[in-house]
């Protein structure tokens, strides 16, 4: 049997609705935190992606038991005992977010050790926000070919500036200072939505977190964590790349049990090329008879586009954003600050028949509509290949999209979700 890959045939606007998944990366720390316990967690509206089952693995192998219900959205996970303090090479090569289980290990045993994280090569991804955070909470770092974290007593608090506003970092620092002795306090800290869930989910499981939410948290060490049963918040990256495709192929989609707050700056960025989101209580739509002009900025220029930390646009949707403006009329510069290879994958829109100049590393202009033809590709990574996923929905013809294992990684079911809302896509090996 070969790898699988996506067969497309373009030309067909999206239309229909389609639900929003359970946050990616929302659902990743949480699944760190259940080690934090021996009592049960129950995590509902698992997304169910590639991502989310090596995680799973991984703490199965740390002596994790788990319970999964038919449709492998809830599990409940019991972790009476740690079996291992070193997570496995192959399972942690897979993801960045491996690297989370490093302050529930040293909570449950003192000491854990793992090679450097794996994930999207989008460039670089320092852990120096991690290593410098548990060092000021005493936690002795040595890395020769892999990290080894230890600590005598447990992790004890501290006052923490971070020298970015790091996802992960703060995630991590959150997970080491909740069972901490002392009071710790994380200025700079992320703000994402996805943050912001792994605090909920610490509140419910006893931690004391002031903050949740804002650039400072302060963190009171308690005893012990509880059992809790929560549920993982929408993914809003899912929701803006299903509205960007649909955008992008002249369509109408409505995406339902999503937070209308987690899309301020997607709308503002999605009107600049000339599309006007549309939001209910818990949806939000992309309809028709959209304008589909680029809105110059006020004095008449060329509008840009850049990313940044929350609550700035994501960086994970710069990729089907440019997708969307090859099809917009007018001219666009997009600057993407966070990742010195983000763009690289412009290329295979060029070779697709986009009118765009790839400035630098981080910046690419432009130049739409653009009539996509079909082609053969690899995905490079997940928020790439759903861009050049894009692309093919526009193309005219049969495209091909290979390591589509890479989508998988962050996107459920993406070829079953995308049938129902019109298009031609298969599974094929």
């Amino acid at each position: 049997m070969g790898k699988p890959f996506l067969s497309i045939e373009g030309g067909r606007p999206l239309r229909g609705v389609v639900a929003a998944s359970g946050n990616k990366n929302a659902a990743l720390p949480m699944l760190a935190a259940a080690l934090l316990t021996e009592q049960p967690v129950i995590l509902d509206n698992l997304p169910r992606i590639g991502d989310v089952e090596t995680m799973l693995q991984i703490a199965e192998q740390l002596g994790a038991s788990i319970d999964r219900d038919p449709e492998g959205r809830r599990v409940t996970m019991i972790t009476k005992r740690i079996a291992s303090s070193e997570i496995p090479r192959e399972l942690c090569s897979q993801l960045r977010a491996g690297v989370l289980f490093a302050a529930p290990l040293l909570h449950r045993t003192g000491r854990a050790a793992m090679p450097p994280p794996g994930g999207d090569v989008i460039g670089k991804r320092r852990l120096d926000s991690h290593l410098q955070g548990l060092t000021a909470m005493g936690v002795e770092v040595k890395l020769d070919g892999q990290f080894s974290f230890e600590v005598d007593r447990r992790p004890h608090g501290a006052d923490i500036f971070l020298a970015e506003a790091s996802v992960t970092g703060t995630e991590q620092l959150m997970l080491a200072a909740v069972l901490a002795d002392g009071v710790t306090t994380i200025r700079n800290a992320a703000c994402e939505p996805h943050v912001e869930a792994l605090g909920e989910m610490l509140l419910a499981m006893g931690a004391r977190i002031d903050g949740n939410g804002t650039p400072t948290l302060t963190v009171t060490g308690v005893e012990s964590l509880h059992g809790a049963r929560c549920k993982v918040v929408s993914d809003h990256t899912e929701a803006g790349s299903f509205l960007a495709l649909a955008a992008a192929t002249g369509g109408e989609v409505t995406v339902t049990d999503i937070v209308p707050a987690h899309y301020r700056m997607t709308a503002q960025v999605f009107a600049k090329l000339g599309i006007e989101l549309e939001f209910g209580g818990d949806w939000v739509r992309c309809g028709p008879d959209q304008e589909r002009r680029v809105a110059p900025d006020f004095a008449g220029g060329i509008p840009v586009v850049d990313d940044g930390i929350w609550p700035q646009f994501p960086s994970d949707l710069m990729s089907v954003a440019i997708v969307m403006a090859t099809q917009m009329n007018g001219t666009v510069l997009f600057f993407e600050k966070m990742y010195e290879s983000r763009m690289y994958f412009v290329d295979r829109l060029i070779a697709m028949g986009a009118n765009a100049v790839i400035c630098d590393p981080h910046r690419v202009v432009v130049v739409g509509p653009a009539r996509l033809h079909p082609i053969e590709l690899s995905s490079p990574d997940i928020r790439a290949g759903i861009g050049l996923l894009g692309g093919a929905l526009c193309a005219t013809g049969k495209s091909l999209i290979r390591n589509v294992h890479l989508i998988d990684r962050g996107y459920e079911r993406i070829e079953h979700k995308l049938r129902r809302l019109g298009a031609k896509i298969q599974r094929e090996e």
